[in-house]
């Protein structure tokens, strides 16, 4: 195939809806594979006051401060010590600075991560045993009003 036949195909393929395209001539393989479409946030546009949600948020929620526990390493996220046991923290629990509130295995090495903050959990934002990257927000803690 020529340079200019392969740019024919490509264009042609790209133009269809054709997700993933492949072919052998010749001693030559080429193989497409169409991008996923990045998704986008858009915010919804605001409704007139009358068709408006009848509940203001809380002042309590809107006025909180959050602090967030970050991974200090890559690896491998555990809420717990091992599987049979139960998790180091759940939501609502109350956390002293140096609690221990999960484990990052990281080369085969347990490593303990500390509450940097005396709070309350308010969120666990990473699943069980999920792969959590160095600087990923891993708990929400309202800190204590000291």
């Amino acid at each position: 195939m020529k340079i200019e036949e392969i740019k024919e195909l490509v264009d042609f393929i790209l133009s269809k809806q054709v997700e993933e395209f492949e072919i052998e001539v010749e001693g030559l393989r080429l193989k497409l594979v169409k991008p996923k479409p990045e998704v986008k946030v858009v915010e919804a546009a605001q409704l007139p006051a009358s068709q408006a949600l009848s509940q203001e948020p809380r002042k309590e929620e809107s006025e909180e401060k959050v602090h967030y526990i970050t991974a200090p390493m890559i690896g491998t996220f555990y809420r717990a010590p091992d599987p049979s046991s139960p998790p180091f923290v759940k939501e609502g629990d109350h956390v002293n600075k140096g609690d221990v509130v999960c484990i990052i295995e990281a080369m085969k090495l347990m490593n303990e991560v500390e509450a940097d903050v005396s709070g309350v959990i308010k969120e666990v934002l990473v699943e069980n045993a999920q792969p959590v990257e160095f600087g990923q927000k891993l708990f929400a803690i309202i800190p204590d009003n000291d």
